[in-house]
């Protein structure tokens, strides 16, 4: 095993909090950083700001805007090693002539899966892994979670009061939640590359599960909004069909989808269990 010394591990810090700037724009690709060291100097830093742009190597490397040879590459992923919407991160480092990359992390994507690391260790470039990988799994869960499980990552959020109760015994809606709760959910919303919530809410509450705080970055991006709705007694006029982002309505059985799909809606219908919607069948539609 590696053994890393205080100066690698404050620079591979740095890198994860660089990485967390990507926290509400690179879904659905993880969120990496990475820190350029030359002559025992930070020479460059980036991150993956948004998915299809370019990813935190190749900002880092734009940011040295010099000589990159002969440096130390910290990085919270795998460089990449395939051709996807940008070219590999790999190819742009052997190309630097980086001369050491630390990953805290091997990407399990199957595209990846090692092929970077190798890749940099067959054109003569020093490679080591490990360093704060806890740290940096804990950062992309729900990358982790899609790629290796085929499933998300599920988080569940729930407001009522300290006996159990989400409302007044005659139905009358009140904030149990707090102002500072609330901000929370929204931050949560903007990461998270779905919300899913019941017709019951929807009937009763007619949401809009987005983000509507202007202060949160999540550049253009919402969150799909998903309804389970077994019996698809969806309202074509429900208000979040009317805001900016895709609504996934999910059913069982037989329906006409039309008035959905004809007022913005996209549905999916789903085998049963116990009358409602299969979760896990919704979680790896999801997953995909």
């Amino acid at each position: 095993m590696s053994e890393f010394s205080p100066v690698d591990c404050a620079h591979m810090a740095r890198a994860l909090e660089l990485a967390e700037r990507g926290i509400y724009g690179a879904h659905p690709n993880p969120m990496v950083g990475c820190v350029i060291v030359k002559d025992d100097q930070v020479a460059g830093e980036g991150w993956h700001e948004r998915a299809g742009e370019p990813h935190a190597e190749i900002n880092a490397l734009r940011a040295v805007g010099a000589d990159a040879s002969g440096a130390t590459v910290y990085v919270t992923l795998e460089p990449c090693a395939h051709h996807g919407k940008t070219p590999p991160c790999a190819a742009a480092l052997i190309d630097a002539g980086v001369g050491r990359v630390v990953a805290a992390m091997r990407d399990p994507d199957v595209r990846v899966a090692g092929k970077g690391l190798e890749a940099l260790t067959s054109a003569g470039i020093e490679t080591e892994l490990g360093l704060m990988q806890a740290a940096a799994e804990s950062l992309n869960a729900g990358f982790l979670s899609r790629v290796t499980r085929n499933r998300p990552f599920v988080r569940l959020k729930v407001a009522s009061s300290i006996d159990g109760a989400i409302a007044m015994k005659n139905g009358e809606s009140q904030w149990i939640t707090g102002p500072e709760a609330r901000e929370d959910v929204q931050r949560l919303r903007a990461r998270s590359g779905a919300v899913m919530t019941g017709i019951g809410t929807v009937l009763a509450d007619d949401p809009a599960l987005n983000v509507r705080n202007e202060e949160i970055e999540t550049h253009g991006l919402q969150p799909l909004r998903v309804v389970l709705d077994s019996d698809l007694r969806m309202p074509p006029a429900a208000g979040m069909l009317t805001i900016p982002g895709k609504t996934l309505v999910c059913c069982t059985g037989r329906h006409d989808h039309s008035r959905l799909v004809d007022a913005g809606a996209e549905v999916q219908t789903f085998r049963a269990s116990w009358q409602s919607v299969e979760l896990l069948k919704l979680s790896h539609w999801c997953g995909m």
